[in-house]
């Protein structure tokens, strides 16, 4: 086994999809598509590749999650703040406890590395 995990974006294979609860949707139809390469046994962290098609859903973020965005444009709506325009090449991280609302502008893919508190 070895210990370094490679993202290989060029051999993803079929994705999961997926798309918000009804009752989370704030506009258009997204749809979701998640490669994920990375489960912990416990179920506490996984790692991957997320998709999403234009739309904007609510969020409530109770984990950790690591943000490399690769293609697309969103704004990510917190709750009481300003809105935050994020696009290809950015990097971030969202608190748990994050809450608010997820818009792709453009299709969106982004890589992942959750974690579970």
């Amino acid at each position: 086994m070895s210990f370094l995990l490679p993202f290989n974006l060029e051999t993803l294979g079929e994705p999961e999809e997926t798309a918000p609860l009804p009752e989370r949707i704030v506009s258009g139809a997204p749809r979701h598509l998640t490669w994920n390469f990375e489960t912990l046994p416990d179920g506490a962290l996984y790692a991957g590749v997320w998709e999403s098609s234009p739309g904007a859903w609510r969020v409530d973020y109770e984990e950790w999650e690591f943000c490399s965005i690769t293609e697309g444009v969103s704004i990510l709506h917190e709750d009481g703040k300003a809105p935050v325009t994020v696009k290809a090449g950015d990097s971030f991280v969202i608190r748990p406890g994050f809450q608010g609302v997820w818009e792709v502008v453009e299709t969106t893919r982004k890589l992942y590395v959750i974690r579970l508190i």
